[in-house]
């Protein structure tokens, strides 16, 4: 199959900087497609199509043009956060060629004299902002794509809050053009705006004192805004290594309370969708995964197993709600095949239905308890947390 479709990187230096190749398709185009930036860059062509808004309605676009000879201008490298990652998704390979251009992580790189390998590359353009919140770490270098001039401003006080304020905040503005400029500060004094095109290059320091947060499951319990209804820190640990998440892996949480076993799922790269009947419970998930980093999640109110979504999720966690007639069928059903159901217990009732459900399917059965170390008196004694009966079960 010949391309009918060329995707061409472009630089701030417009096409002054495009290789032969690139300019050559450029130049024989019957129709060129772009940002409104873009294609005030190129002239001497009859038809141009800027990007519709809403965007959603791109594809249209794209299919109509089919089969001509069509240019579309995207900003560096249109395959890494670019149109052309979006066009894989519309289009067989072989109805497109892709010609990328240095773009804002290779040209920032570059600039601050950071190898690529060992930097960290992000994008806030269209995404939450909290987003972030997930890659903070002390002496971790970060490469953002900004949504705008204000970017800056708001990702100081995003480190300021997390306790990065003394971080190194650097701000490339139009990269490789005319109006090239560099700015180099502390997110904690970072003031005003910049150029809408920027990127934002981090060195992450934390503040003397600041809470730092693990990458492995488990974190504290004071790392969530709870309620009492929390997963302690030591089954929830305990609970995330037998649900043993994989990148890209869809989660049910069943009865989330805080939403903690979702959130750290989402921390080790899966997708999560949080069932929780309770509206503050609800609007407290969201806000510990913003916190946290993973502003992803789905948060469902509603209770199981009326509620449950209608995806096939690859692990199901039932928290809450146990022993409610219907919820561990329901979950049970809707697994994909060699999907994974845990179910925690601390009751009776819910400690039988998980005996049940054994009883039917197999699986392990653990109970696990935890004590801690506590003053009496004068003295120390350790103090046992409610037992908890865990069900593992694997889906043939």
């Amino acid at each position: 199959m010949t391309p009918w479709l060329s995707v061409i990187g472009i630089g701030d230096d417009g096409v002054t900087g495009l290789s032969p190749a690139a300019r050559t398709l450029l130049d024989t185009a019957e129709v060129v497609v772009g940002g409104a930036r873009h294609l005030t860059l190129v002239q001497g062509h009859a038809e141009k199509h800027e990007w519709p808004s809403p965007f959603a309605k791109a594809r249209d676009l794209m299919d109509s043009l089919r089969g001509r000879n069509v240019a579309v201008l995207a900003s560096g490298d249109p395959m890494w956060f670019g149109i052309g990652a979006t066009l894989t998704r519309w289009l067989s390979p072989g109805e497109m060629r892709v010609l990328p251009h240095p773009g804002s992580f290779s040209l920032a790189a570059a600039a601050m004299g950071w190898p690529l390998q060992d930097c960290l590359c992000l994008t806030i353009h269209g995404r939450p902002l909290e987003t972030l919140n997930l890659h903070l770490a002390p002496g971790r270098r970060l490469l953002v794509l900004s949504e705008d001039g204000q970017s800056p401003a708001a990702v100081a006080r995003l480190l300021e809050k997390a306790g990065y304020g003394p971080s190194r905040l650097v701000v490339l503005e139009h990269l490789g053009g005319a109006d090239e400029r560099i700015r180099d500060s502390v997110a904690e004094a970072w003031e005003g705006e910049a150029a809408d095109l920027n990127t934002i290059a981090i060195e992450c320091r934390p503040r003397r004192g600041a809470r730092l947060l693990a990458a492995l499951p488990g974190l504290p319990d004071d790392a969530f805004d709870h309620d009492g209804q929390l997963t302690k820190q030591e089954i929830r640990a305990v609970t995330l290594a037998t649900l043993a998440p994989l990148p890209g892996e869809l989660l049910w949480d069943v009865g989330a309370g805080c939403g903690s076993v979702a959130i750290e799922w989402m921390r080790a790269g899966g997708r999560a969708v949080a069932i929780e009947p309770r509206p503050e419970r609800c609007a407290r998930i969201a806000a510990n995964a913003a916190t946290l980093g993973v502003p992803g999640l789905e948060v469902v109110r509603g209770k199981a197993p009326d509620a449950l979504p209608y995806s096939d999720p690859d692990a199901v966690f039932v928290g809450g709600g146990v022993s409610a007639p219907g919820v561990l069928d329901a979950c049970w059903a809707a697994l994909r095949p060699g999907g994974r159901l845990v179910a925690n217990a601390v009751t009776t009732e819910g400690e039988a239905a998980l005996i049940a459900l054994h009883g039917r399917f197999g699986g392990q059965m653990t109970r696990l308890s935890v004590s801690r170390l506590a003053p009496v008196g004068g003295f120390h004694t350790w103090h046992p947390a409610m037992p908890v009966t865990q069900f593992v079960g694997r889906k043939g």
